[in-house]
């Protein structure tokens, strides 16, 4: 019977005023953002509760704050959003003449490594068709495939991916970047302990990088002198120049930004230096046409460069 009743009350405009509610936290701010009056949205929220049988919002002088049942409603509701504004944007790509639309979500270390050329490649073969990329972190691209914000992602290995599909898309080394002038330079490779004695630069703390150094640093009971974060590979070198610290990257990553500032980079012996980059999906959902040309063309560049498909690939 609830099901009978939401299918014909729930709209998605009561869904937008729903979410606006509570991402500004008041009926009077989320209204205005929605461009509908005070009473409206008031209107649109009590029919909503009504439908459902049960309150959505704690309400007090302070705003309002969502119920446990509200948050369940918030997931779907957000995943609704999102689909009907995709749904929107492959429609559009369509009339403008092109065949379908892909979003990708990735880490940093793909983006600049590994997927200009892998994408140069795709879109050479499928001219038609339109990639949309976006920079998340590792525990960011699993979260946003889960959640819908898109069809593939790219990862770090050692990330939680819940219940989605993983395979290796590429392989990447660590390396020790530093200033031709720094006692570790002469160095032809180099341990993580070796480098606790001197300042660091660091990436941002949600990064996979960041993360493992951390950890390397806790596992030797030695405290890590960051002495700054920043937000990417050529920041890292920047500030690696303008002697902030050492920076642990990426070995493309440094081949890109490092030597054009005149900078050295030292191999890491250490285990977890050597990383692999994987493929997520959902499991349960199939690809569309044009997402799974893609999704088969970045498992394809994995197994060129000798990596083995851990499970099996999604079926059609």
């Amino acid at each position: 019977m609830l099901q009978k009743s939401l299918i014909r009350r729930l709209d998605l405009i009561t869904l937008q005023v729903f979410v606006a509610v509570h991402e500004e936290g008041t009926l009077t701010r989320a209204a205005a953002r929605e461009a509908i009056a005070v009473s409206a949205a008031s209107k649109r929220l009590m029919e909503l509760e009504q439908a459902l049988g049960i309150a959505l919002f704690m309400r007090s002088a302070k705003g309002m704050l969502l119920t446990a049942a509200g948050e369940t409603l918030l997931h779907h509701a957000r995943r609704m959003l999102m689909d009907v504004e995709k749904m929107g944007l492959e429609l559009g790509e369509h009339i403008q003449g092109l065949r379908g639309y892909v979003r990708m979500l990735a880490n940093l270390s793909a983006i600049i490594q590994f997927l200009p050329e892998d994408l140069h490649d795709f879109v050479a073969s499928h001219a038609q068709v339109k990639v949309d990329l976006e920079e998340r972190p590792s525990e960011g691209v699993v979260q946003g495939i889960v959640d819908g914000v898109a069809d593939i992602g790219i990862c770090s290995q050692d990330t939680h991916v819940q219940d989605l599909i993983s395979v290796p898309y590429r392989r990447d080394k660590l390396v020790v970047v530093m200033r031709r002038d720094h006692p570790l330079a002469t160095l032809e490779q180099v341990a993580f302990a070796q480098t606790l004695d001197f300042d660091q630069v660091g990436l941002h703390a949600a990064s996979s990088i960041n993360m493992r150094i951390h950890a390397a640093a806790r596992a030797v009971g030695k405290t890590l002198r960051l002495r700054i974060h920043v937000p990417g590979f050529d920041a890292v070198c920047r500030m690696v120049q303008a002697d902030m610290g050492i920076g642990v990257l990426p070995l493309k990553a440094y081949e890109l930004f490092g030597q054009a500032l005149a900078l050295t980079a030292v191999p890491l012996i250490d285990e977890w230096s050597e990383r692999t980059l994987i493929l997520v999906t959902r499991e349960h959902e199939p690809l569309s046409p044009v997402s799974r040309l893609l999704y088969e063309h970045l498992r394809d560049a994995n197994n060129e460069s000798g990596l083995r498909v851990s499970r099996t690939p999604i079926a059609n």
